[in-house]
């Protein structure tokens, strides 16, 4: 006849609690430490934004309740549509540039077998420059007399083009510049997920025959379509906030062809100082923002599921 014996709850070492808590408030004092950096740099801005926005204040005398003045001031200006307009455009063209080059440049150095390292330094070097530093170089290459794209222009024996000064290339111009300065942040996030695919499918689509396009169509795309909905809807809400190229490069002209809803709320705040109606017009692309968010998020998880 067998005895069985019957353990006792083990007991944890002396000095093992005491651990345990010293790590994980270690822990929890860089996540409050965080949450205090988002507390006051993030939420707080928007509450104060969303109060602001129904409110008259020129941040000396007390605040005046208004309603809904603000945004009636806002949709009756006859730039209001147009900055609207603007935005779109922008953000559809940063699309086609901004989102695909960054993928095309991470799989061009994801097949390179040397100087990718070097590659990698070149595409990310305008995101360590500043960003007025990189729009103010362009504002020199964009220079109608002796700006640099004009002199190639010159050698190709084309016309110049008057880059900031047309309504017809202003737009077009500004999407440029916010290709290159976000370039290198794209690709090194692209180039992380391919990286990460196994080697094993590129090797049996090459047995298969495939060459480079449809190697990128059956695998890596589909390994990657997570990363690339996420860089979709952060590019979507970042473009749609563009406000340092045209404030810098153009100030909303010519003819407010550049005029985007990020820079009109700046120039009610700053130039008209007219804090509400900025407010106001900050609220409305936020809400804008949100709703597009939680559509994209809502139909991404479909897609998962």
């Amino acid at each position: 006849m067998t005895t069985m014996t019957v353990k006792g709850p083990r007991r944890r070492k002396p000095g093992a609690f005491r651990r345990g808590l010293r790590r994980n408030l270690t822990a929890y004092g860089f996540l409050c430490g965080a949450l205090i950096c988002f507390a006051f740099f993030s939420w707080y801005p928007m509450v104060r934004e969303v109060l602001l926005s129904f409110q008259q204040t020129n941040f000396v005398d007390d605040p005046t309740w208004v309603g809904l003045d603000n945004f009636r001031t806002v949709t009756e200006d006859s730039a209001f549509v147009q900055a609207w307009l603007n935005t779109l455009a922008f953000t559809g063209l940063a699309l086609v540039f901004g989102y695909v080059v960054p993928f095309v440049a991470a799989i061009v150095l994801n097949e390179l077998r040397h100087a990718r390292a070097y590659l990698r330094f070149i595409v990310y070097l305008p995101v360590m420059l500043p960003p007025a530093v990189g729009v103010l170089l362009f504002k020199w290459f964009y220079d109608p007399g002796a700006g640099l794209f004009n002199q190639i222009l010159d050698l190709a024996s084309l016309p110049a083009l008057s880059w900031l000064d047309s309504t017809d290339t202003a737009l077009i111009s500004l999407v440029i510049v916010s290709t290159w300065m976000n370039l290198g942040t794209g690709t090194l996030i692209y180039l992380a997920a391919l990286q990460s695919i196994p080697g094993e499918l590129y090797e049996a689509a090459e047995l298969d025959g495939a060459g480079l396009f449809k190697r990128v169509w059956h695998v890596t795309i589909p390994q990657t379509r997570l990363i690339l909905l996420v860089m979709l809807l952060l590019q979507i809400v970042a473009t749609m906030q563009v406000f340092i190229e045209p404030y810098l490069l153009t100030g909303g002209g010519p003819e407010n062809a550049t005029l985007t809803v990020a820079y009109l709320m700046y120039q009610y705040a700053f130039n008209f100082g007219d804090f509400g109606a900025g407010g106001a017009l900050g609220l409305m692309l936020m809400v804008v923002l949100m709703v597009f968010s939680a559509f994209y998020l809502r139909l991404s998880r479909d897609n998962q599921s």
